[in-house]
């Protein structure tokens, strides 16, 4: 269960067992005929099949057999959960979860469900014996379920939405898009020596939107223009993915939420690892590597915390964590994306096989302009609608100081620029220094 089932619009075709989950154990006595792998993967079928009366009768006969195994608990929880069936993962697994037997990985998927169905209370007692078992490589997400279960209570006292369910805040349907080449580069990617070519041989990877635990007025963000942050937690993927574009050992993706002809969503807690599972299993040619993340306010500083998942053996390779002041920005994200370089094995084509990457010397304009960019493309492609895009005075400028600073920062102008004249948010695009070379002037005799 998490996020996806209101995330990716997609189920996947198969259940696949849970990361938390350890190795199925024999058979026991009683359990229902055919074992328990098969008689899962059915009732996940008849789940698919939209047929809840026929997965319940199935799941009653496993847990009457099989009810205190973890795999089990876990596997019925998410396969529930993915399909959003939501208040039958409390009336099935709640009375028989006990966190230290059965693990934290079914009382993560509880927490969420009694967030769906706007149960704080019970969320936060569960929460609290999770908290209980003492696991350091869950604190951060279950912090993030602490800010969720706060903002849902404080909601409900100010009567924005119904306890137990209901109320005026119904759920959406988010979906993910998926961005494959650099942003700047859609509308001109056919131009000869731009992009690199990919062969068969590439490790895949995908970069999450990064989640924002703790904002206040999630709901409310989510309907207003894009601010400084919203940009920053779509454009850090872009950011990353673009790099990895630029080798030839890796063909990259960054995963973008958005409420279709709405606006955009915000994530208030860190991608689950069912919601990895949902996303690689709605990917073309599949994920070797993820990235998801969270960033947040700490004390006048932000903290961005990122993890890098191998996807094989479904683990958390890597996590990388950095914290800077507005003076120290640039710095810490020019030395976390040398990091992720480092880890990754990131390598540059030889000269000539298409446009020269060098990495950003101002990350924080970078992205911002990234941001920018991808609200400009999805408005031209009507996924979310002009009015999500504030006024150019807002980033306009930035975007064209940062124009000179590279080949790719000129190109970024000049697309954004022209997808601005065309959904009627600047009359014009001013005259701006741009970086030479002749991609740049291909762009401008592109766009005219």
């Amino acid at each position: 269960m998490g996020f996806f089932d209101r995330l990716a619009g997609k189920k996947p075709s198969n259940p696949t067992p849970k990361p938390d989950a350890p190795a199925p154990a024999p058979e026991p006595a009683g359990a229902p005929s055919g074992g328990l792998v098969p008689q899962l993967a059915a009732a996940r079928e008849r789940l698919d099949a939209k047929d809840l009366p026929g997965a319940l009768a199935l799941y009653e006969q496993i847990l009457v057999a099989a009810g205190d195994r973890p795999d089990v608990l876990v596997t019925i929880s998410g396969d529930l959960g993915t399909c959003g069936y939501i208040e039958p993962i409390i009336e099935l697994i709640a009375p028989r979860y006990d966190a230290e037997r059965h693990g934290p990985a079914t009382g993560i998927n509880l927490v969420q469900a009694y967030l769906a169905t706007r149960n704080p209370n019970a969320a936060q007692h569960l929460l609290d014996i999770l908290f209980s078992l003492g696991r350091p490589e869950l604190e951060e997400r279950l912090w993030g379920f602490s800010n969720a279960i706060a903002e849902q209570i404080e909601a409900q006292r100010q009567g924005k939405i119904a306890a137990g369910g209901g109320g005026s805040a119904a759920p959406v349907t988010v979906e993910l898009v998926s961005i494959s080449k650099p942003i700047w580069a859609y509308g001109v990617d056919h131009l000869p020596g731009l992009l690199p070519a990919k062969d068969g041989r590439v490790r895949r990877l995908a970069f999450g939107q990064l989640a924002t635990p703790g904002l206040a007025d999630l709901e409310e963000r989510m309907k207003r223009p894009e601010d400084d942050l919203g940009r920053f937690v779509r454009g850090f993927p872009l950011w990353l993915a673009e790099t990895f574009v630029f080798s030839p050992l890796y063909a990259p993706i960054a995963a973008i939420g958005a409420v279709k002809q709405q606006n955009y969503a915000l994530f208030p807690t860190e991608w689950t690892s069912d919601n990895i599972r949902q996303l690689v299993e709605t990917s073309s040619g599949g994920i070797d590597y993820a990235f998801t993340g969270a960033v947040r306010e700490i004390s006048g500083d932000t903290e961005l915390v990122l993890r890098v998942w191998e996807i094989k053996k479904f683990r958390e390779r890597k996590t990388f964590t950095v914290r800077w002041s507005p003076a120290t920005a640039d710095r810490e994200l020019a030395n976390l994306h040398e990091q992720i370089r480092l880890f990754m094995e990131w390598s540059p084509y030889p000269a000539g096989a298409a446009l020269h990457y060098t990495p950003a010397t101002r990350p924080t304009e970078w992205i911002q302009t990234l941001g920018a960019s991808l609200s400009l493309f999805l408005a031209d492609k009507q996924v979310i609608p002009a009015g999500h895009i504030p006024p150019a005075a807002t980033w306009l400028d930035r975007m064209a100081e940062n124009a000179v600073t590279t080949e790719s920062a000129s190109i970024a102008w000049l697309t954004a620029a022209d997808r601005a004249r065309r959904l009627g948010l600047i009359a014009s695009a001013p005259a701006v220094q741009l970086a030479g070379g002749p991609l740049v002037e291909a762009t401008q005799q592109t766009l005219g």
